[in-house]
């Protein structure tokens, strides 16, 4: 008897978790204005599922519609006021709300931001994610707002101990940001030591980049080329020659690479490398090679400004 139960409750069962299964596979494919009232009507008949609460929360969240994401995530704090994830992303949709209103209604919004995040990292001793959220809160915010270095250092200090990387990341990020540059490369470096990720090398490409240090950016570049083996950083390189006008050579090399090998995965379309080498050769005052190559870029994406107005800087040579 009990056999037959479940074998008569595993269609039942299938069927209820399908939905949910189809929800996060939306989700994942970025087909947020399709799911978005899909959630919503399941919700209208389970409206305390928190598993897709929060999936609608994480949909209005990739739309930029803040309010109602912050709405979502503050009905999973209720519910379940122990569960660190859960403030973390009602402090970062509050956050990011922040970040899209005006000075005077964001000073509103800082206790509870902060609050959220401090909730959850007092409930999660190892939630990495909103240590690094802290971390940023401090450096970012006037001291007179309980802004403070040393905050941002301690929870730097607590990532270090549980991420190296991380650590290393986050104090990089401090020493930035506050205009310690010598401090700032030597964690970053420690970073990519340690991890080697792309994106330990990323943070330090974008660091050279920021003090104008083009060469070694470049450098840096190579080497994480030379370490993962992808195609999309050929373009990095072409990008950074292209915009200081250094190693023009090389970064034309790059570039024709990266239209040769070039796949979807490569993230960045050809026609911004084509973009690219037109200006590489209006540095080098070839107007013919640059006209080729930026009408190149404009029949494959016509709407992009950047580019009809460095057509028109290359009619000008």
């Amino acid at each position: 008897m009990n056999k037959f139960l479940i074998l008569l409750l595993l269609p039942i069962m299938a069927f209820s978790q399908s939905p949910i299964a189809d929800f996060e596979e939306l989700v994942r494919k970025k087909h947020y204005q399709k799911v978005e009232p899909l959630l919503i009507q399941y919700l209208e008949n389970t409206p305390n599922d928190l598993q897709v609460i929060e999936l609608l929360g994480d949909v209005y969240g990739h739309q930029k519609q803040w309010d109602h994401a912050i709405d979502n995530y503050k009905k999973l704090v209720e519910s379940k006021p122990n569960t660190a994830n859960y403030h973390y992303k009602y402090g970062g949709a509050l956050g990011m709300k922040a970040l899209s209103v005006s000075k005077f209604t964001a000073l509103g919004l800082i206790g509870d931001i902060k609050g959220a995040f401090l909730k959850a990292a007092e409930l999660d001793a190892t939630h990495i994610d909103t240590r690094w959220a802290l971390v940023e809160l401090y450096m970012q915010l006037p001291g007179v707002l309980g802004g403070s270095r040393s905050k941002s250092l301690q929870y730097a200090e607590e990532l270090e101990v549980l991420s190296k990387v991380d650590g290393y990341l986050a104090k990089g990020y401090i020493y930035e940001y506050d205009d310690e540059p010598k401090l700032a490369e030597k964690f970053y470096k420690m970073a990519i030591a340690e991890g080697g990720s792309l994106n330990c090398f990323d943070k330090l490409t974008a660091f050279y980049e920021n003090e104008k240090r083009p060469e070694d950016a470049i450098k840096n570049i190579e080497q994480a080329e030379a370490k993962h083996k992808r195609n999309a950083l050929h373009y990095q390189i072409g990008k950074v020659a292209a915009e200081y006008n250094v190693e023009l050579e090389k970064g034309e090399a790059c570039l024709n690479q990266y239209i040769q090998h070039y796949s979807a995965k490569d993230g960045v379309p050809k026609a911004w490398a084509y973009y690219r080498l037109a200006q590489i050769e209006t540095h080098q005052k070839n107007k013919e090679k640059a006209l080729k190559y930026i009408d190149l870029a404009i029949a494959e994406l016509p709407k992009i400004k950047v580019f009809q107005k460095q057509k028109e800087a290359v009619l000008k040579l």
